[in-house]
């Protein structure tokens, strides 16, 4: 199983930040994110390590971009350093 989430710090570090075009990076609906967009939780989604989990519409601002198209690094008022997938997401 993949998990729906993993922290900044399990994810592989690359010299370039910006390896992708930044209009790959879509969420669930298509729309194109771009650095410092707000989105929305679209499921529930448990997050492993905070015992916490992200509730459905849980917004999440200004998100940065990250080397992968699937993923977008973000952060609540309670979890700091998130990496959630884009298909769990759609913009605000």
């Amino acid at each position: 199983m993949v998990p729906e989430w993993r922290s900044v710090l399990d994810r592989p570090h690359t010299h370039s930040h910006r390896s992708i075009p930044l209009d790959d990076v879509k969420d669930s609906n298509g729309n194109i994110l771009k650095d410092g967009d707000s989105v929305h939780v679209i499921k529930d989604l448990k997050v492993k390590g905070a015992g916490e989990t992200l509730k459905r519409g849980t917004l999440i601002k200004n998100i940065r971009l990250t080397g992968n198209p699937g993923e977008i690094e973000g952060r609540t008022a309670t979890i700091k350093g998130l990496v959630l997938k884009t298909e769990f997401l759609k913009k605000a």
